[in-house]
């Protein structure tokens, strides 16, 4: 007998709402680009997208910060993971 899946936690649902709002936002800008639209439009909403896609990797990175706290904490990581993470979106 499998398990049912536990609802997601509220943060995650947020995360994935914001997900999808950009997954439109970035079709709507192809759909732009295809129409022809002016410069002006694409530039507006391109810079949106990349202010929500900042947005969203703020988030990724504090829930990710937390669990390497509480994992250092444990002892089951090192500093160099928590470093490797800030590297990487930079």
């Amino acid at each position: 007998m499998s398990e049912t899946p536990s609802p997601l936690e509220p943060e995650r649902q947020k995360l994935l709402h914001r997900l999808r709002r950009l997954e439109g936002q970035v079709r709507g800008l192809q759909r732009m680009i295809e129409e022809g639209r002016p410069c002006h439009e694409v530039l507006t909403l391109l810079s949106g997208i990349r202010g929500a896609l900042e947005g969203v990797g703020e988030i990724v990175l504090e829930e990710y910060l937390r669990e390497c706290q509480s994992r250092m904490s444990r002892g089951e990581l090192d500093a160099k993971a928590v470093v490797e993470a800030v590297r990487l979106l930079r």
